[in-house]
């Protein structure tokens, strides 16, 4: 991978990946503030990006093992709204790497502002849709970025 396009994936700061995103015109309503469902894109990217950096390739891990990440379950806390031409971060940890599971907890920032909490719990599922266990060279991948529950 290039540097200029691991610059774009943003950056891994001991166990938490950080990733910039700028909000646009396209992401807000009519009031100028972010439009609710814009937040899990957010999140997704940065989920996408952190697996880039850890060398998790979407499409790769398709290819290698016939498999695929999908969301099983998200909660979402919105604690302030976030603007037009705002600079956020989302911030991402891995926490609960079980079978065919991983946890991940991810905050979207304003500076110091917490802006969005997001707890989700991502599945690992085979070509079929059913869950899949999660291979040992990604597992072994993501170990020392994952941590407890209690940690988060």
């Amino acid at each position: 991978m290039s540097a200029a396009s691991l610059e774009l994936s943003g950056r891994i700061e001991g166990a938490t990946h950080i990733f910039p995103v700028r909000v646009y015109y396209e992401d807000t309503d009519s009031g100028g503030l972010v439009y609710h469902a814009n937040y899990l894109k957010y999140a997704e990217r940065g989920r996408t990006e952190m697996l880039r950096l850890l060398d998790v390739n979407h499409t790769e891990t398709a290819k290698r093992y016939g498999l695929a990440f999908a969301v099983r379950d998200c909660a979402i806390d919105y604690r302030r709204a976030a603007r037009l031409d705002d600079v956020l971060e989302v911030r991402s940890q891995l926490f609960d790497l079980r079978g065919a599971t991983i946890g991940v907890d991810q905050g979207i920032w304003r500076d110091s502002d917490l802006v969005a909490h997001l707890r989700l719990r991502i599945v690992c599922l085979n070509r079929q849709g059913r869950p899949a266990r999660l291979p040992d060279p990604i597992r072994t991948t993501m170990q020392p970025y994952a941590k407890t529950r209690e940690q988060i």
